[in-house]
């Protein structure tokens, strides 16, 4: 198995340093021998090394550096003399394209260069320049590179300045040097089936069947009586939810948060203008029974808001504990699921208001909203049309609602219940990966799985990525955190797991862990 990662070890520097000697002093004569038979770059310092591994043994390498000046330079002078301005906006050199012999094939070039694309592309460079060695002009081509100058250097060691714009790169290699990813995120999720555009007309009687069709599934599944279907995403239909209890002036709520998606709750009660007290955990701790009944004890509190599945925690609030509070203490419970939401089975049916969406767990596409409630809500004249949520609940549909997005999300939900049972097997697969020994304490539900890095998966982030999965982290409260991501909603997960597992395995031996 061939993959790749950015050199980080002094092992791997070690082996660089031998492969460089190999290439650049032994095949090519580019410097002189010397004893050790390793040859450290004198840029060695700036570069960073994308490799490629053959298991664990380190087979090729390329260095990418983005401090002027260019080695280049020095063969041609500034290479602004020679390309556009739009080129050298932002502007990187690749240096020691170098493989062992015996592994120079197409595919492991291929796997270099889609390794590099990766790591360079995402940067933002303008274009990126090379010295190729003549001998290896076929190749450089054939990764897009092209010539912009005379060829420079000595018999022997004649060299190419070369350059590949990221336009040209768009224009006709992306396709070719980007590999289908695989990725562990939250959301959105990715969809297998070509989606066909629909002209089905929402005030037709085929779409109305349709729509109720899903409205009976999602009734189905959260044990609510009315749901409203929106066009929107997560933080509108929590717009709808705090528009309803500012219509309805309700009195002061109880705010729960401990995490990022409460600390949204709170905000967006905050420009709403609502009356409201916070209780507020550390992140990943959930919310002590106790501790909340003595606070409801203490205040006239009418509502209580708080996040069910705490997505940048992974952490699970109870739902159980929570709806028995509100019955016990005669508050209204409104709850965000946006994450929850058919990644395991619960009922909201002691739920004043809940919130849920398409692109998360049940593994639609993203775009429709959803807000549950146990009760008709009345009209409010004082909210904006689309925010009120009464307009949901009167049986026509009030605004256009795109057919594609309601089919989508109707061939969704035929996947239950099967599908928390499937969701399920795919959080107990991960958690017998040696990486979950960092697994975040928290109690989790299973949609995802947080991981606090220590130093040494610092760059596991950008090596999986370098190879195809993608994991979630970029996220500013995740990177503040250490935290990465894996969830299990995405509709290739088996193939995306096996591919994670064999290279965690071969990842843990090379980072010493």
């Amino acid at each position: 198995m061939y993959w790749c990662k950015i050199a980080k070890t002094d092992e791997e520097f070690e082996a660089i340093a031998r492969l460089n000697y190999e290439t650049f002093v032994e095949e090519i004569p580019q410097h002189d021998a010397n004893a050790s038979r390793k040859k450290v770059d004198r840029f060695h310092q700036e570069n960073t090394y994308v490799v490629v591994y053959k298991q664990t043994e380190l087979i090729g390498m390329v260095a990418f550096r983005d401090q002027r000046p260019f080695s280049i330079n020095e063969k041609i002078g500034k290479v602004e003399q020679y390309l556009s301005k739009e080129n050298c906006e932002k502007l990187c050199e690749i240096r020691l394209l170098s493989v062992k012999k015996g592994y120079r094939t197409g595919r492991v070039l291929l796997k270099l260069t889609q390794a590099l694309t990766t790591f360079a592309y995402e940067k933002g460079y303008s274009a990126a320049v090379i010295s190729g060695t003549t001998r290896e002009e076929k190749l450089y081509k054939q990764m897009g590179f092209q010539q912009f100058a005379p060829a420079v250097g000595e018999e022997g060691a004649m060299f190419l300045p070369m350059v590949l714009t990221r336009h040209e790169f768009e224009q006709s290699l992306q396709h070719r040097l980007t590999t289908e990813p695989s990725t562990f995120y939250p959301g959105p999720v990715k969809q297998l089936e070509t989606i066909a555009h629909s002209d089905l007309s929402h005030r037709s009687l085929p779409f109305n069947a349709l729509y109720e069709r899903v409205q009976k599934k999602l009734l189905h599944l959260s044990n609510a009586n009315h749901v409203g279907v929106i066009v929107g995403t997560g933080t509108l239909a929590n717009e709808v939810m705090l528009a309803q209890l500012k219509a309805q002036q309700l009195g002061i709520g109880l705010i729960l948060t401990n995490g990022e998606f409460g600390e949204r709750l709170r905000k967006q009660a905050a420009r709403w203008s609502l009356h409201f007290e916070v209780v507020e955990k550390e992140w990943g701790t959930v919310f002590d029974d106790k501790e909340l009944a003595s606070q409801l004890e203490t205040g006239s509190y009418q509502w209580m808001l708080a996040v069910h599945g705490e997505t940048s925690t992974g952490t699970c609030n109870n739902l159980d504990i929570l709806k028995k509070l509100a019955k016990q203490y005669n508050v209204k419970l409104c709850i965000d699921c946006i994450s929850s939401f058919g990644a395991m089975p619960f009922s909201l049916q002691d739920c004043y208001l809940a919130t849920a969406v398409s692109g998360k767990a049940i593994g639609a596409l993203s775009g429709l909203a959803f807000v549950f409630s146990q009760s008709l809500v009345p009209s409010s004249a004082t909210l904006p049309a689309y925010l009120d949520l009464a307009n949901y609940q009167q049986g026509a549909i009030p605004f256009t609602l795109p057919a594609v997005l309601l089919s989508n999300v109707e061939t969704a939900l035929q996947a239950y219940p099967a599908r928390y049972e499937q969701l399920q097997q795919r959080f107990q697969s991960l958690l017998q990966l040696p990486i979950m020994q960092f697994q975040y304490p928290t109690i989790q539900y299973p949609m995802l799985i947080t991981v606090q890095l220590p130093h040494t998966y610092a760059n596991v982030l950008i090596d999986l990525a370098l190879n195809g999965l993608f994991v979630h982290g970029e996220s500013q409260y995740l990177r503040q955190k250490n935290f990465i991501q894996f969830s299990v909603i995405q509709p290739d997960f088996d193939e995306a797991f096996a591919r994670l597992s064999e290279i965690l395995s071969y990842y843990e031996q090379v980072i010493e862990v």
